[in-house]
């Protein structure tokens, strides 16, 4: 009898499953382009110096993040997608799917919130802050780990949060509140550095008109040998004025006029002009190299939160709504698609950095020939 029990048993058990052969081919293809892309974002940071910038610090974090995810989550979730959604390893293991879930998405977003706290430097506050992130994406996570999805009449076939008020609970710490604060802060970030750039551009302008009244001045004095004066402003200046780009320029208020050094201690200088100096500071000079960098990687940034909120928020508020509305019927085709909705910005990220960073562009397309 026992025999024919687990002889029935075997011909039954391959129609429990309806086998999901394209979510295997686009999950193992998905979970291989987040491995590389998110690789190649730590590398570029750690080996490139233009990119050792405090935003691109809580980029890597933010790499780690869905480098954690294609490594510890994604396997098991594409497993079961591959299955038909169904559930077929031990409950345990699925408890420890839940957690890392719950926590690298919380991660992600609490370090995109960290990145516009902090703008100066690189310090232990960075790295105090850095740790914060993670930790509370842990201590959000952490229900899980210590038993709440052992609900009475468990289906051990299906992997979720069983709590609903946990689901509404990490929902809104993770994502309800942190959204709003973290578009309030990036408008306040952007809009004082717009300002600040309206102010540079219009003190390059003064600055590239004194020089223009320098050079007409020395013309009119007639001082030899006029053919050494330049003939018109430096193609570098005239550039970064076409293009409003000001990340290579002196991070202080008196540029430099480019004027011929045999004219400095001839009468040219009773003109006045006291805008106008011959020198600058290195080190006041190596500042500006650095901010212009921390400037380039924030540019970025606004690609980043767009993306990750279109990637993010049918997500949650599909899992919210299924919480909070027991009686509503949710497909789980729709669950399905707004999980795999949410996985996938993790590939996007390195993407987002190569088109729209080009201290990225540069090192991907020096490292990918040489290693490839």
């Amino acid at each position: 009898m026992s025999v024919n029990i687990s002889s029935l048993n075997c011909t039954l058990q391959p129609a429990l499953f309806t086998y999901n052969v394209p979510a295997l081919i686009f999950g193992v293809s998905l979970i291989i382009v987040i491995i590389c892309g998110n690789a190649l974002v730590c590398l570029s940071v750690y080996k490139e110096k233009a990119l050792k910038t405090t935003t691109n610090y809580f980029i890597v974090s933010l790499a780690v993040a869905d480098l954690l995810l294609a490594v510890l989550v994604l396997p098991l979730f594409v497993y079961a997608e591959f299955q038909g959604g169904v559930w077929s390893l031990d409950m345990a293991l699925c408890d420890g799917l839940m957690t890392m879930d719950v926590m690298l998405c919380t991660a992600s977003i609490f370090n995109l919130c960290a990145i516009s706290v902090d703008r100066k430097h690189v310090d232990h506050r960075q790295m105090i802050l850095l740790s914060a992130t993670w930790l509370l994406a842990l201590a959000v996570a952490s229900p899980v780990i210590f038993g709440i999805n052992n609900v009475p009449q468990r289906d051990p076939r299906e992997c979720k949060l069983e709590d609903n008020n946990y689901v509404v609970y990490s929902s809104v710490c993770s994502f309800f509140i942190p959204c709003p604060i973290m578009l309030l802060l990036y408008f306040g970030m952007f809009h004082g550095l717009r300002k600040w750039e309206e102010a540079r551009k219009a003190k390059l302008r003064n600055s590239i008109q004194a020089c223009r009244s320098l050079q007409h001045a020395a013309v009119a004095a007639a001082l030899p040998p006029l053919g050494a004066l330049p003939a018109s402003l430096p193609r570098v200046i005239e550039r970064d004025l076409a293009q409003s780009s000001l990340e290579e320029l002196d991070d202080f208020k008196r540029p430099i006029c480019p004027f011929p050094p045999e004219y400095k201690n001839s009468s040219i200088q009773t003109v006045a002009y006291n805008d106008i100096k011959y020198s600058q500071p290195t080190q006041r000079k190596k500042r500006a190299k650095i901010n212009g960098r921390e400037r380039k990687a924030m540019r970025v940034l606004p690609v980043v939160v767009g993306v990750f909120l279109f990637c993010w928020t049918p997500f949650f508020v599909v899992h919210t709504t299924r919480a909070l509305c027991e009686s509503c019927h949710v497909s789980s085709k729709l669950m399905s698609t707004v999980t795999w909705l949410g996985y996938v910005n993790s590939a996007l990220n390195p993407i987002i950095y190569t088109v729209f960073n080009t201290e990225f562009r540069k090192f991907f397309r020096g490292f990918l020939p040489r290693c490839c």
